[in-house]
């Protein structure tokens, strides 16, 4: 009998530990499935962070420089034997921001750069920065493409130079926006300069007479040098360029230089430009132009406020007559000087 209960004990007690076992493996398993599964919703949020951080690397930098800053945590800087660089600014932008608004200055630029962004997009150029209304381009860097820099460059202008030709100022409809463009080739270096906000700039006399090309340019045209003139016949595209003839560039000297005017056989619906002797009178024109705009849409505003308020009058016939604030207009006269009226 004492034997009988011994066994049945001893199998209880067996029953037990293994009930405690499974439970206790089956814990393990429950644990290690949900571990699995935290650290596979975690890898998937790195993998989506790191992607994002990856795309706004890639819209500051070029994307090989970007690879070399994750891989060894520096950039060294590279010769290229022959790029083309682009510059353009905003005729008249001065005076244009003396009579906007910051904010209006901040949407007429980002309108501006918006459009030339998504034209950049169709060929194979990099966008190097913006300094206020400059805008500064270049091809053949930091990817090498033969001769194809000239020709991208030049049709980027072309198209730019037409998307300007439509564009209109939302605070100032029917104010001409006018843009000069200088486009010279040659050698320079580039490279990733400082530690905070690292930026990849270029380096070269050839950005200097880049931007000599541009600032001795005539409004809504392409200002060409001669060395990019010579590397568009190399190649098989038909450019349809006229001789500026001689032309001084600060710190350079006397350089022949040309007007791009299209290409064989493509429409680009560019705009007349200004010729060179109402180039003068049209700077001067800029100021009276704003202020009639800006005259007439305080006088339309005025306009439309007096209209709401006798209709809402009329409505409103037992109230006492509400009285209209006072009015604040800035006006601007064409000597430079802003006052305020009341």
């Amino acid at each position: 009998m004492l034997r009988k209960d011994l066994t049945l004990r001893s199998k209880i007690h067996n029953k037990d530990n293994e009930s405690y076992m499974d439970n206790l493996i089956r814990r393990l398993q429950m644990y290690s499935r949900n571990l699995e599964h935290l650290v596979e919703e975690r890898t998937v949020l790195y993998k989506a962070e790191r992607d994002r951080a990856d795309c706004l690397n890639f819209m500051l930098l070029p994307g090989p420089v970007v690879k070399s800053l994750k891989e060894t945590g520096g950039v060294e800087p590279e010769l290229y034997d022959e790029v083309t660089v682009y510059f353009s600014d905003i005729v008249g932008f001065t005076t244009l921001c003396q009579y906007s608004t910051p904010m209006e200055v901040v949407d007429m630029l980002n309108d501006i750069y918006k459009g030339f962004d998504s034209i950049l997009d169709h060929h194979d150029v990099y966008k190097v920065e913006t300094i206020g209304d400059a805008y500064m381009v270049a091809s053949g860097l930091p990817r090498r493409n033969g001769n194809r820099h000239a020709v991208d460059i030049c049709r980027m202008a072309l198209d730019i130079l037409a998307f300007m030709g439509t564009f209109q100022l939302r605070h100032l409809p029917g104010i001409p926006v006018w843009i000069r463009i200088g486009v010279h080739s040659g050698l320079c270096a580039a490279g990733v300069v400082g530690i905070k906000m690292p930026r990849y700039c270029l380096f070269g006399d050839t950005i200097n007479t880049a931007s000599r090309m541009e600032s001795t340019g005539h409004p809504l045209r392409i200002h060409v040098s001669q060395p990019t003139i010579d590397i568009l016949t190399r190649t098989d595209c038909k450019f349809e360029y006229e001789m500026r003839g001689e032309t001084y560039l600060k710190g350079k000297g006397t350089e022949t230089t040309y007007w791009l005017t299209g290409e064989t056989g493509k429409d680009y619906d560019l705009p007349t430009p200004p010729t060179t002797e109402n180039f003068q009178r049209l700077q001067q024109d800029l100021a009276h132009m704003i202020l009639a705009c800006l005259e007439c849409r305080s006088q339309g505003s005025v306009r439309r406020r007096r209209t709401l308020l006798s209709e809402s009058q009329d409505d409103r016939t037992d109230r006492e007559p509400e009285v209209e604030p006072p009015e604040y207009l800035h006006l601007g006269t064409v000597d430079n000087t802003l006052s305020t009226f009341l």
